[in-house]
C-alpha cells in the first residue's frame, strides 16, 4: 500500500514483477531514489524500477483538474483524472444531528443518515498496472447495457474507475504519454502551456455528455463493523424490455477495507433485495464474484462490481458479509442499505459506446 510521499520526491513503478516477487503493488512509492549500482539485498532478481514522476502536495481544498496524474493510495496503480463527480456520501459511522427511525423499505438500521457532498473522479488506469491489481480490484468495473436485442447483455470499458478525492496521490511527469490506455490519446492531448499539461479533447466532452446518465456517480454509502468498512456505490444502467415487461438494471461497486491489523477472510454474502413491486428476494452464497478475498495489513482492501435487475423502477438492497478470523471464529459485517433509483427522464440507455 503506497504511503504519501513528500512533495518533490521521486515516485517509481516496477517495470516487471516476477513470480514470487512479493505482495507490494505496482506504483509502490519511494521517498528517495534507490542507487542502481547498489540494489537492496531484498529486491527480487529481475525487478526493475523506473522514475514515473515527481510528487505534488495532495489538495486539502478544491478539486483536481482534468489531466491530473496520480497514484492510487490504496491499490497503487497509475492513473489520470478525466473529470470529477459530486456525490452525496451517506456515512453511517458519523452520527447525524437528528436520530430517528428510518422510513425506507429496507428497514435496516434505526437512524436517519444525512448525506454530505464528496468529490469522486472518473479516471483511466494505466494498462501496465492492471495485472498487478487484478486480485484486489476489478479493472473492468464500469459496465453498460449492450443492446436492445438481449436484455441481459453487458459490455465493460477496461481500465475505467471511480476514485475518491482522498485516494489521489498527485504527481507530475515530463512524459507526453505517461499513461498507457487505449482511450488516453482519444480523450486527452498534451499542452505544455497548461497545468496539468493534459487537456480534454472534444471527444472526451462529447462522450461525457452522451453517457452522463449511465456514468453519473450520485450516492455513496459507507458503514463500518468491527473495523471492516464497507462502501457501496450504486449506478443506474437503464431499462430493457423483456417478455412484455420492463427490466431495470443497476450495477453496484463495493469496496471492503480492513482498518485493523488482524487478518480476516470474506467467506459468505447475504443480500436482501426489495423491489417497489412488493417482492423481497434473499440471496446467499460463498464469497463475492467467485472469490473469498483475504484482507490483511499489507493488502487491506478489495473492490468489485456486480449487477442487479428488478421488474420495477426502484428498490432497496442491504445485507451482510460473513468474515472469518485466523482462529476460525466468524463475524458479520453490515452492508449499508442503499436505494436503487432509475432515471425516469432518460428513456433510452446507450446501445453502444458513444463517442
Amino acid at each position: 500500500r503506497p504511503a504519501a510521499g513528500a512533495q518533490g520526491a521521486l515516485c517509481y513503478t516496477r517495470l516487471s514483477r516476477p513470480a514470487g516477487a512479493g505482495s507490494a503493488p505496482a506504483g509502490q512509492l519511494h521517498a528517495r531514489p534507490a542507487n542502481p549500482l547498489s540494489p537492496p539485498r531484498n529486491r527480487p532478481e529481475g525487478k526493475v524500477l523506473e522514475t514515473v514522476g515527481v510528487f505534488e502536495a495532495p489538495k486539502q481544498h478544491g478539486k483536481y483538474e482534468t489531466g491530473q496524474l496520480f497514484l492510487h493510495s490504496v491499490f497503487g496503480y497509475r492513473g489520470i483524472v478525466l473529470f470529477p463527480w459530486q456525490a452525496r456520501l451517506y456515512d453511517r459511522d458519523v452520527a447525524s444531528p437528528v436520530t430517528e427511525k428510518s422510513e425506507n423499505a429496507a428497514g435496516h438500521g434505526s437512524k436517519e443518515v444525512k448525506g454530505k457532498t464528496h468529490t469522486y473522479y472518473q479516471v483511466l488506469i494505466d494498462a501496465r498496472d492492471c495485472p498487478h491489481i487484478s486480485q484486489r480490484s476489478q479493472t473492468e468495473a464500469v459496465t453498460f447495457l449492450a443492446n436492445h436485442d438481449d436484455s441481459r447483455a453487458l459490455y465493460a470499458i477496461p481500465g475505467l474507475d471511480y476514485v475518491s478525492h482522498e485516494d489521489i496521490l498527485p504527481y507530475s511527469s515530463t512524459d507526453q504519454v505517461p499513461i498507457q490506455h487505449e482511450l488516453f490519446e482519444r480523450f486527452l492531448m498534451y499542452d505544455q502551456t497548461k497545468v496539468p499539461p493534459f487537456v480534454a479533447r472534444d471527444t472526451l466532452c462529447a462522450w461525457q455528455e452522451k453517457n452522463h446518465p449511465w456514468l453519473e456517480l450520485s450516492d455513496v454509502h459507507r458503514e463500518t463493523t468491527e473495523n471492516i468498512r464497507v462502501t457501496v456505490i450504486p449506478f443506474y444502467m437503464g431499462m430493457r424490455e423483456a417478455q412484455n415487461s420492463h427490466v431495470y438494471w443497476w450495477r453496484y461497486c463495493i469496496r471492503l477495507e480492513n482498518l485493523d491489523s488482524e487478518v480476516v477472510q470474506l467467506r459468505e454474502r447475504h443480500w436482501r433485495i426489495f423491489s417497489l413491486s412488493g417482492t423481497l428476494e434473499t440471496v446467499r452464497g460463498r464469497g463475492v464474484v467467485g472469490r473469498e478475498p483475504v484482507l490483511s495489513k499489507e493488502q487491506p482492501a478489495f473492490q468489485y462490481s456486480s449487477h442487479v435487475s428488478l421488474q420495477a423502477s426502484s428498490g432497496h438492497m442491504w445485507g451482510t458479509f460473513r468474515f472469518e478470523r485466523p482462529d476460525g471464529s466468524h463475524f458479520d459485517v453490515r452492508i449499508p442499505p442503499f436505494s436503487l433509483e432509475s432515471n425516469k427522464d432518460e428513456k433510452t440507455p446507450p446501445s453502444g459506446l458513444h463517442w
